[in-house]
């Protein structure tokens, strides 16, 4: 999609169920071996009670978004405020969403507001990126 072709309040949207799989992948690939993400018995004694994904691993459904759906192909991802407010556990479908808040034409530039939903509809992240697309 060009540029020219957005429009502020356009959405869109992907759906992940994260898996013990992902979180496994995830550390492996970044080395954030926290045992919140990877000890059973470790993530039984926190607040959560089961281990849990990776923040970052839930707010990369949100890369995916922007660099496949909306803006799309070609959008170069520039900044990315995030709240994390609840824990994301395996077996959690997580939808993340982007909706185009802003546009700033002399600049290529698109505003987007971020949320990432699980099955119940509950958010678990929200935000705000800045990319742009050429």
């Amino acid at each position: 999609m060009k540029f020219e072709e957005l429009k502020v309040g356009m959405k869109a949207e992907i759906s992940k169920t994260i898996t013990e799989t992902d979180v496994i992948l995830y550390a492996g690939i970044t080395l954030d071996t926290n045992p919140a993400h990877l000890n059973e018995v470790h993530a039984q004694q926190t607040m959560f009670k089961h281990r849990i994904a990776h923040g970052m691993l839930t707010a990369g459904l949100i890369s995916a978004v922007l660099g496949t759906k909306l803006p799309g192909e070609g959008t170069i991802y520039m900044g990315q405020e995030l709240k994390f407010l609840a824990p994301v556990y395996f077996g959690d479908t997580i939808t993340a969403t982007a909706e185009i808040i802003e546009l700033i034409p002399e600049k290529n530039r698109v505003i987007l507001s971020t949320t990432c939903t699980n099955q119940d509809g509950k958010v678990v992240l929200s935000g705000k990126a800045t990319v742009m697309k050429q």
